[in-house]
């Protein structure tokens, strides 16, 4: 019996005539297409002129088509895979389909594509010899706080996802994690006809995106440390200090934050965060 491939098909960040030829002919040839959100694929395929219609496959139903995969997979079929821009299993789904391949003994193989992440460094300015792909900041939580801690130690360069209705939260956790004056790329629609890439201090980056609506997809390229303390840990030591002596907590808050440049309400948030701990 021979075993099938899954292939992993990165796909344009945007720009639809980023896709490669070598695309086009994947899913052209594949038996099934695995997509993490059917009308987008299908707006890519049509460009790519493949009338194969695309099965869901995302995070929400990764368990539920496990087995489908797999018999696929064994029965010898080509299985595409594709999310909705990028990579799969970066960021995306892909991961538990790639884990069900090798279970199976299925081949897996890969066809490379545009990426966000490498896009933005690339413009960014920002030293990319070394760097980290942090993906997005958890949203709450002492995992929010323990990555904000991690990320203001990261001496590479950093990259980051935020969505529209979280990126001036991030940029504000990020200026009291990591201080006002870290230089940062902020790359929005990259590839698209809105296509920006904004350039300054996370300091900067928050006021500018607070009096602006955000809108689409954004890649954050963050400079690395340069230095062995954060800014956070000596906001969060010096508020407990003053708690220690009696000074409400709110007060304590509103100094540490003024004289260090930092947001209020994102060292607050910290704050309750460690004494939940």
């Amino acid at each position: 019996m021979t075993i099938g491939c899954l292939v992993l098909c990165g796909t344009p960040i945007g720009h639809l005539d980023d896709a490669s030829r070598r695309l086009a002919d994947t899913l052209a040839g594949a038996d099934t297409i695995f997509a993490e959100d059917t009308r987008r694929a299908r707006v890519l395929l049509g460009h790519l002129g493949v009338g194969t219609r695309p099965e869901s496959y995302f995070v929400g139903n990764e368990s539920a088509k496990a087995g489908r995969l797999a018999n696929l997979l064994r029965d010898g079929a080509t299985v595409a895979l594709i999310s909705d821009a990028g990579m799969p299993s970066v960021a995306d789904p892909g991961l538990a389909a790639v884990r069900v391949a090798r279970r199976v003994g299925a081949r897996v193989s890969v066809v490379p594509g545009p990426s966000s992440v490498v896009a933005a460094l690339a413009v960014s300015g920002l030293p990319g010899d070394r760097f980290v792909f942090e993906g997005f900041i958890p949203r709450s939580g002492s995992d929010r706080s323990r990555r904000l801690e991690e990320i203001a130690a990261e001496t590479r360069t950093i990259v980051l996802f935020s969505a529209p209705n979280r990126l001036v939260s991030d940029l504000e956790a990020l200026v009291t994690a990591l201080g006002p004056d870290r230089p940062v790329t902020v790359a929005r629609e990259l590839t698209k006809l809105h296509e920006e890439v904004w350039c300054g201090t996370i300091s900067q980056a928050a006021r500018e995106w607070t009096n602006r609506r955000p809108r689409g997809e954004f890649t954050l390229v963050v400079g690395g440390s340069t230095g062995p303390s954060t800014p956070l840990g000596a906001a969060l030591s010096e508020v407990a200090a003053r708690r220690a002596q009696g000074q409400p907590m709110s007060e304590a808050v509103r100094q540490v934050a003024d004289g260090l440049g930092l947001g209020r309400r994102a060292l607050y948030e910290a704050v309750l965060r460690r004494d939940a701990d």
